[in-house]
């Protein structure tokens, strides 16, 4: 769509939210191509919304890391990184549409009223014209509603809840990380191989969004191969020692333990859980198994001897030999001296992808950054062949199923990938009942 059609479908929603009638035509009016947040000449500003304290904090560190080498790439700094190994090649190093890329942070504490806050200070005082980060989906979710409202695009980090895309999903906001279903597809059939189809499962879940969307997923994709569901229990996101939790599992019947959580929260339920003795125990004469259904690095660096041979699924790894995870993880080594995290790459990729379509867009209009997204197929970021989805703001890849390595060759080395499960297998269609119901609505350009 040309600029001009942009301008007057921004007049033309104007006009009916204030009764002003028949729009004028777009050469009769400059208020028609304004947006929140309109860059200068010689400098666009985005907002890295970050939990820097929290449970969360692990993965948040390593989001901000991952933006300031993204920031470094854009201006021209550094070896480029994906720049180089993407199939669009609109981004040159020059900045975005020749600006230089300057950006502030803000701290979300993992709490939706707090990352909001965050955000809304960003754009009203500092002029970010787009918003990022997050890695709570009860954060990414109330962020999302606030860009949509201020008319700014959100490029949402680490966020796995069906609902960002499902009933909260909003026309303002894209997300490139996978999702609970996702999850619950590729995880499934691996541990019905593994474990055997007849299984009695105990689940403890994060009692917000994620968790109930995760703990759906997998409820319903091991039912489906013929396992039972013996209980869900859900437990509080600040809780630190979930002994009260696990003891209950002993004198279940149930011989797995799904572990709805992330983060410091995993880290703290599988250790209390091994403390137990979960993993020594023999329950319906079979090994008693614990499953991580979404896995980090980082939560396996916390969790140590504890993740050994627990299977569980992840968005990307840096093992993967792809030429664009290669290019991130050598660029991101060389300045932080450690590999990046599965957060660090999402966060990466998605600014990139922002200033990707702002290029081919020519405009930084929130409206045309989101049609330049909308449907747009690339390669080159990780993860093969990836689809932005048009109709839910989707990306649609091939997603890891990963197991804690028995015999790790360094403390990064803690997760291998035991299966790439194809994109085909954890497509749905828009209308799935677990991500029906919400309205993607109009973009919003703002002021």
């Amino acid at each position: 769509m040309s600029k001009t059609n942009l301008t007057r479908r921004g007049v033309l929603r104007t006009g009916a939210a204030t009764g002003a009638g028949l729009a004028l035509p777009t050469i009769f009016t400059s208020a028609a191509s304004a947006f929140t947040n309109a860059p200068g000449d010689s400098e666009v500003t985005l907002g890295f919304n970050v939990p820097q304290t929290g449970p969360y904090a692990d993965e948040g560190a390593d989001e901000l890391r991952a933006y300031e080498l993204a920031v470094e790439h854009l201006n021209g700094g550094g070896d480029g990184g994906m720049l180089s190994t993407f199939s669009s090649k609109a981004l040159d190093g020059t900045g975005i549409l020749g600006r230089e890329v300057k950006y502030v942070t803000g701290d979300t504490q993992t709490k939706s009223d707090a990352a909001r806050a965050s955000a809304k200070s960003m754009i009203e005082k500092d002029g970010a014209i787009m918003i990022t980060g997050g890695s709570s989906s009860g954060v990414a979710i109330a962020v999302q509603g606030l860009c949509q409202e201020a008319g700014v695009i959100f490029m949402a980090g680490l966020t796995h809840s069906n609902d960002t895309t499902g009933k909260d999903k909003k026309a303002n906001g894209f997300r490139h990380f996978f999702n609970a279903y996702m999850s619950g597809a590729a995880l499934a059939p691996v541990l019905a191989q593994r474990y055997g189809k007849d299984r009695k499962a105990y689940h403890l879940t994060a009692d917000y969004t994620w968790g109930w969307t995760q703990e759906e997923s997998i409820v319903s994709a091991t039912e489906a191969l013929g396992w039972e569901t013996v209980n869900t229990v859900k437990t509080p996101l600040a809780a630190t020692d979930f002994s009260s939790y696990i003891a209950p599992v002993l004198n279940s019947g149930a011989d797995v333990l799904v572990l709805n959580h992330y983060g410091g929260n995993m880290v703290n339920s599988l250790t209390n859980a091994v403390q137990f003795g979960l993993r020594e125990k023999q329950v319906n004469g079979k090994n008693f198994e614990i499953v991580v259904p979404l896995y980090s690095r980082l939560m396996a660096r916390g969790a140590g001897e504890n993740v050994k041979g627990i299977l569980g699924s992840t968005n990307w790894h840096w093992s993967l030999q792809d030429e664009g995870s290669q290019a991130f993880v050598r660029s991101f080594g060389t300045k932080y001296g450690f590999p990046p995290s599965q957060a660090a790459h999402t966060c990466y990729v998605q600014t990139l992808l922002y200033a990707d379509a702002v290029t081919r867009a020519g405009s930084f209009n929130p409206c045309a950054v989101a049609e330049a997204l909308e449907g747009y197929e690339f390669d080159g970021l990780g993860n093969g062949p990836t689809l932005y989805r048009a109709a839910d703001h989707q990306c649609f890849k091939d997603v890891l199923v990963v197991q804690g390595k028995e015999n790790p060759q360094s403390e990064f080395d803690l997760l291998e990938v035991v299966e790439v499960t194809p994109a085909e297998q954890v497509t749905y269609e828009p209308d799935h009942p677990m991500f029906d119901g919400g309205n993607l609505g109009e973009c919003n350009p703002g002021a």
